[in-house]
């Protein structure tokens, strides 16, 4: 029984122990205690608590005292709507690269007070507050990728990745067609690093075979260290001639998924909803104006703070218990952290990253990023 349903027995017998006689309170004592499994002195003592209780006054919370005030949650959400709407996992190891450029330029209001609160607080104190905020719903995309006919040319990567030299990554594209397939529209090239989970975007006009060579061509030159290898699905517009002679001539491996089996690209399958979804979303995008604008986009701020500013996790294990799946994950970590670990990167790389990272703030990239989806949004609904 719960102290809730005891409460509730004892109020209503009250009135009828009150105008009782000697031998009946008696009575209604014993089946107070019979009921509730109360001692017959606890059950004398919480009837005078409720006889004496002030109706109109509420009652005391019991439990602990709230550490994470209203100030603290408001501050939490400005970061988690600031980072995206990232879970909490990836959040709480992140907040302090939040916290430091926003401070050093003056756009935290918060008090230190609230500030060390949120410092402190914990992963699950951090996922209780973060399921009580409003997150936006997506619909479904749809699949625009047609098996080549060169494929047979071009080997097929088996087996995980074995934690790759930086450079190795897969690759994909997002198509940005709303309801329908029909006529020109724009898609997004999708690339990741399999090591530092980097990536880089860039945006066309259909997926022609020359104009996604440009795009590629695009994200080899912005990608910080040498692209070694490219690991596309079966779709035309990568397993073509033009595709294949320039990886030939600039030493990059290409190799390309099983048909019809997503979780071969399982990287650039996820990379392609956090990374391009996540902030354009399922609208129709058809004119140059708005592919100007995405490149724009994609060159400039979404490049920066999902590089510098979102968290990834990498799973390191996964053991089968059953039927069910236990995976083990790692710290998270955003693709530059990842990319100072690594050895294998040159020092003049890192060099040049950290002094970038340096004079990076989250919130004006943020503001940047929203002002230019929302001017792609108003050019797509104009048509």
């Amino acid at each position: 029984m719960t102290m809730t349903t005891k409460q509730e027995l004892l109020r209503a017998a009250l009135k009828r122990y009150l105008g009782a006689d000697k031998h009946t309170k008696t009575k209604i004592l014993d089946e107070l205690a019979a009921n509730t499994g109360m001692h017959r002195k606890a059950v004398l003592r919480a009837l005078k608590r409720e006889q004496m209780r002030d109706p109109l006054r509420p009652s005391r919370k019991r439990g602990p005292k709230t550490r994470y005030g209203p100030a603290v949650t408001a501050a939490l959400e400005e970061l988690w709507e600031m980072s995206g709407m990232l879970c909490a996992e990836r959040l709480k190891p992140i907040i302090p690269d939040y916290l430091e450029p926003l401070m050093r330029d003056g756009m935290w209001r918060h008090t230190p007070a609230t500030t060390r609160l949120l410092r402190h607080m914990s992963m699950g104190t951090m996922k209780d507050r973060i399921a009580g905020f409003k997150k936006a719903r997506h619909p479904r995309g749809k699949s625009t990728t047609k098996p080549s006919q060169l494929k047979e040319i071009i080997p097929i990567r088996r087996g995980p990745w074995n934690n790759p030299a930086p450079g190795f990554g897969e690759i994909d594209t997002v198509v940005h067609c709303g309801s329908t397939l029909l006529g020109n529209m724009a898609y997004t090239v999708n690339y990741t690093d399999i090591t530092t989970t980097w990536a880089e975007c860039t945006a066309q006009l259909n997926k022609g075979q020359q104009r996604t060579l440009e795009s590629i061509k695009t994200i080899w030159e912005r990608l910080p260290w040498t692209l070694l290898g490219l690991d596309p699905d079966t779709g035309s517009e990568f397993i073509n001639w033009h595709c294949k002679a320039w990886c030939d001539v600039e030493g990059i491996a290409l190799t390309r998924s099983r048909p019809n089996h997503k979780n071969d690209n399982a990287h650039i399958e996820q990379k392609n909803y956090t990374v391009v979804r996540k902030v354009l979303g399922y609208t129709r995008i058809e004119t140059a104006a708005a592919i100007t604008l995405m490149n724009e986009l994609y060159a400039g701020p979404w490049r920066l703070f999902v590089n510098f500013f979102q968290p990834t996790m990498k799973c390191v294990a996964k053991k089968r218990v059953g039927s069910r799946y236990i995976r083990t994950y790692d710290i998270p970590q955003t693709p530059y952290q990842r990319a100072l670990a690594d050895e294998r990167i040159s020092d003049e790389v890192k060099a040049e990253l950290t002094a970038l990272k340096e004079v990076l703030n989250p919130l004006v990239l943020r503001k940047e990023i929203d002002t230019l989806v929302s001017k792609i949004f108003n050019i797509a609904r104009r048509g």
